[in-house]
């Protein structure tokens, strides 16, 4: 008989679907969907901009999505004044604007102080211990997808 893992997808899952309805509710706050956090983050991370095509390259990687859900997303955060797109030699570049940024700013303001509630008070080498296995887990999941 197969003995059950301590750790499925199901725990993963439970734990995911958990904390996305408490980012949810946060964003929700601030008039943001998720997808459209995400490519503000990612901006965020590159220093305020990067390349169109490496941003969306990032995102459907990051999310599973296709290449018209991000530029979808990305008109939407333009319409709303948060990111920029200008031509340049390479490509277009995509560029938080000074709106985008108080808003990064403020939301990640928000998950910080959830992220200490969630995450406060737990051992630093098992938080060490679960990010190693989620890391392995995602890439395992990576490559099987890949594969297909």
């Amino acid at each position: 008989m197969t003995q059950t893992p301590l750790l499925n997808g199901q725990d993963i899952g439970q734990a995911e679907h958990a904390t996305r309805a408490v980012l949810d509710r946060l964003l929700a706050r601030t008039g943001t969907p998720f997808r459209g956090w995400v490519m503000l983050n990612q901006l965020a991370a590159a220093g305020g901009a990067l390349a169109e095509d490496d941003l969306t390259a990032r995102i459907t990687h990051g999310l599973k999505i296709g290449e018209d859900a991000v530029r979808a997303v990305g008109a939407e955060l333009a319409r709303q004044g948060l990111i920029s797109r200008a031509p340049t030699a390479e490509g277009t570049q995509v560029a938080l604007t000074p709106a985008g940024t108080a808003s990064v700013e403020q939301i990640q303001g928000a998950i910080s102080q959830v992220t200490q509630r969630l995450y406060g008070g737990l051992p630093e080498s098992d938080l060490a211990i679960a990010h190693r296995v989620l890391a392995t887990v995602t890439e395992r999941a990576n490559a099987e997808l890949a594969s297909a």
